[in-house]
């Protein structure tokens, strides 16, 4: 296998000369154009990046709050295995190694939270910093964090983290500074222990926001209320829960879909303008998914009985942003008769969300819980509001002046934030709304993620995150005792009988609005030791509304990876643990053999050459994304095409014969296919042709003419170039949005519904896969897209995609003491020692 090396010098600078303006903070363009003299300094420019790109084989680093020593040995793809005599020793040097590989990676996501981004690239970054302070997470997570108790572990691994940090920074030399930095003519900044908080509310951001309610009321207006609950149902309709409900086979729970109602252009553009506005709490790295999910983590665990050589096995396979470097560190941490964890740290953090231990080995899933709602408030002024209304009641709101500084500590802009007692506000089409949110609580996070690595047993690590609470994850876990189990762990909302439900807009002068407080530990979604003999996870909706009809989320992704997986594990009762590794890159969707037969049976006798061109592609496709397969483009390509022909009555204005805007919101394509059973429903009749009434079939046809069609403009007639391998593929990109420092054309194995799905621009997908089997000794197989390093020059910033993109796994050394790890598989060595 080839091995990916970075970019030369030469490239660097040639990147920067094309970069002019555009560092990017999650997908918005920030910064200015750069000074390349520095750049170009043969000493301390970026070809010192060259000389810092492999470290020493041997160094020894004084730091000044260390305890004892401590020796950090690197394995040969640059992973640190960490032996401390204490948890705070550990955590310093985890600090220091996280800031000597991804400082800038680290200050950029901080500064993101904080809303300083222009304090580093310049005054572009305005309206990103604005949208920060809007959203008050660094508020947020400050007022959380100064909360905790001064020995909790959220207090005391964080300083220490500090504080090894700082001890890099403080050490550095010009050739230590990360290119970027270089790039935009700056220092790092120095690291404050509640930058951890605002990385775990960053990951809030990412994985718990919610506009649905904001988004659902342009929905109503559009289509009315009785649609928009078909289109995003409470319920999914196909169930294939992650608490297991006995059944032996996905359930459908088909409903015929009411049509649409004719659109109130008043409620319409009332609705438009609080969703435009809502825009500012959400942030960049939130932009509407106006698609089915494309992309989505997973995790499973089958118990020894189950397996082939009797251990219990457990799959991790979070799908995440893909970047350079990764969003995840690997790492191995050992104090004894303390802690000995192996896993992915998040650069900003100390303790592995995701790993094992030599006992228990634990992954997550985001649950997708509405955690979030929306309250309309009653104010005592439209304009400049002070008061709000409960209950007839005044109350004051409380006030945040954020001043917005550029470069130089200059202030460019000063906003004044307003909060009620639920959260932050925004003012919209002459309404005041306030959101509700679990992730402002602020809780620790780094303690249940401390109590996970520490756990002996699966009942251990369920109590040791019985604390968790935001955002909602689904917790999957297995142990030596042959233990396996699942909960959906994180605090869900008990909502007042003034809000039964979350999807919808609430009255806030009602404190029967309010939340009346949380659902209890044995209500989680959850499963131990289930019959079937496993567990899995892949978004899907937690509990079956037959067993819990209790609201807990609304609009859940379609459940094909979930299906593929249980077909999958139910059809193997000797699983291995390659075989958890091939499940984690199947080319197979469960979602094909619904769909592509009805493509294949809308009958189209008499009609053109193309459309019996591309029935036949498609009738004698497998259905597999295999890399060299001709028809799964078109496939894509089809169904895309049929959502945008059969949800037209989603959009917001547009006329006949103009082009029709953006739809508001497009549902999940399993309720496309509940809508396909019904074949004369007004849903299918085209909006753009008022003298024909269509039916399904002729939408279908239309789609599948229309994407054969588009196919061969784009790429000609079918062949080489009709390759799924040549058109879907993964683009990993540089977090900072430099071209040459990214990989563009990454081949991937997956399409639309297979467990690794691919689709869309492909800048999302398996940030990490793992595989660990719970036997006399702990055994851990692991990859991500990227390496360990953060220097685009360093042979460890590409070295594990090749493995990634062919969806092999790394052997993940587990040494005991430092002496176990083979010189053969140590690249170098670094003491740290206290200070005199």
């Amino acid at each position: 296998m080839s091995r990916r090396l970075g970019p030369s010098p030469v490239t660097i600078v040639l990147a920067a000369a094309v970069l002019t303006g555009t560092l990017y903070v999650g997908a918005r363009p920030v910064g200015g154009a750069p000074a390349f003299g520095p750049l170009l300094d043969p000493v301390h420019g970026v070809w010192a990046l060259a000389r810092t790109a492999t470290p020493p084989a041997d160094a020894t680093v004084q730091i000044p709050s260390l305890a004892d020593l401590v020796e950090v040995r690197f394995d040969d793809r640059g992973v640190p295995h960490i032996f401390a005599t204490s948890l705070t020793d550990a955590a310093r040097a985890m600090g220091y190694v996280h800031a000597r590989d991804r400082l800038f990676q680290m200050e950029l996501q901080a500064r993101a939270v904080a809303g300083t981004v222009a304090e580093l690239v310049g005054d572009r970054a305005v309206a990103v910093d604005r949208e920060a302070r809007a959203q008050g997470l660094a508020a947020f997570a400050r007022r959380g964090y100064e909360a905790l108790g001064p020995q909790s572990a959220g207090r005391t691994l964080t300083e220490a983290y500090a504080q090894g940090v700082n001890a890099y920074i403080d050490a550095m030399t010009d050739d230590d500074i990360p290119f970027e930095f270089r790039l935009l003519g700056a220092r790092p900044q120095r690291w404050e222990p509640v930058y951890t908080a605002y990385l775990f509310a960053r990951m809030g951001l990412t994985l718990a926001y919610s506009e649905g309610e904001l988004r659902r009321g342009a929905i109503e207006a559009l289509v009315g209320r009785d649609a928009a609950d078909a289109l995003f149902p409470r319920d999914n309709p196909i169930q294939e829960p992650i608490q297991p409900n006995g059944q032996h086979a996905a359930r459908m729970d088909f409903r015929k879909v009411p049509p649409p109602a004719q659109p109130d252009s008043g409620k319409l553009k009332i609705a438009m303008s609080l969703l435009e506005s809502a825009r500012t709490l959400a942030g960049a790295a939130n932009e509407a998914q106006l698609d089915d999910v494309a992309v989505g983590s997973n995790n499973w665990a089958v118990s020894p009985r189950r397996t082939a050589a009797g251990k219990a096995l457990l799959a991790g396979d979070p799908h995440l942003a893909l970047t350079l470097p990764s969003i995840w560190y690997q790492a191995q941490i050992v104090v004894p008769d303390t802690l000995d964890v192996y896993g992915v740290t998040i650069p900003g953090a100390p303790i592995p969300p995701i790993g094992f231990n030599r006992d228990v080995a634990w992954s997550e899933t985001n649950t997708g819980a509405d955690v979030a709602d929306y309250f309309v408030e009653t104010v005592d002024d439209s304009t400049h509001p002070t008061r709000y209304q409960v209950d007839g009641a005044w109350r004051a709101l409380t006030y945040r002046v954020e001043a917005i500084r550029g470069k130089g500590g200059r202030v460019i802009s000063t906003d004044t934030i307003r909060e009620s007692h639920r959260g932050s506000m925004l003012h919209a089409g002459g309404q005041w709304i306030s959101r509700r949110w679990t992730i402002n609580d602020g809780d620790d996070i780094t303690g249940p993620f401390l109590g996970a690595a520490r756990s002996k047993s699966v009942k251990e690590l369920w109590e040791a995150t019985n604390g968790f609470f935001a955002p909602a994850q689904n917790f999957v876990s297995a142990d030596r005792g042959g233990h396996i189990a699942i909960r959906s762990t994180g605090h869900f909302p008990i909502r007042g009988r003034g809000a039964v439900r979350g999807d919808l807009l609430l009255d806030g002068s009602k404190s029967a609005s309010d939340w009346q407080g949380w659902w209890k530990l044995a209500e989680y979604p959850q499963a131990y030791d289930p019959p079937q003999g496993f567990v899995v996870s892949a978004n899907q909706q937690p509990k079956d509304p037959r067993v819990d009809p209790r609201y807990i989320g609304w609009d859940w992704p379609s459940p094909w990876r979930a299906i593929r997986i249980n077909e999958m594990l139910r059809a193997d009762s000797a699983i291995t643990p390659d075989a958890m590794r091939r499940i984690q890159t199947t080319p197979v969707s469960a979602q094909t053999k619904y769909f592509l037969p009805m493509m294949v049976e809308a009958d189209a006798t008499g009609r053109d050459s193309s459309f019996s061109n591309a029935s036949r592609l498609l009738r004698d496709w497998d259905g597999t994304f295999d890399a060299d397969n001709r028809a799964a483009v078109l496939y894509e390509t089809t169904l895309a095409e049929l959502a945008a022909r059969t949800w037209d009555e989603l959009r917001a204005g547009g006329t006949a014969g103009e082009p029709l805007p953006r739809r508001v919101d497009t549902p999940q394509n399993v309720v496309l296919l509940q809508l396909m059973q019904d074949p004369t429903n007004p849903w299918w009749d085209d909006q753009r042709t008022p003298d024909v009434r269509e039916r399904r079939d002729d939408i279908i046809r239309a789609s599948v003419l229309a994407a054969y069609r588009t196919l061969v403009q784009r790429l000609g007639q079918p062949g080489d170039m009709w390759r799924w391998g040549l058109n879907r593929r993964a683009s990993v990109r540089h977090l900072g949005g430099i071209a040459a420092l990214g990989r563009p054309n990454v081949p991937v194995t997956g399409g639309p519904g297979s467990v690794s799905p691919s689709s869309g621009d492909g800048n999302h997908g398996a940030s990490w896969r793992m595989v660990v089997e719970l036997g006399d000794e702990v055994r851990g197989w692991g990859v991500y897209p990227g390496g360990q390093s953060g220097n685009p020059i360093s042979p460890r910033y590409t070295d594990l995609l090749d493995k990634w993109s062919a969806g092999t796994l790394d052997s993940l050394p587990f040494p005991r003491t430092a002496a176990d790890l083979p010189t053969a598989k140590t690249s170098s060595r670094l003491l740290l020692k206290k200070a005199p």
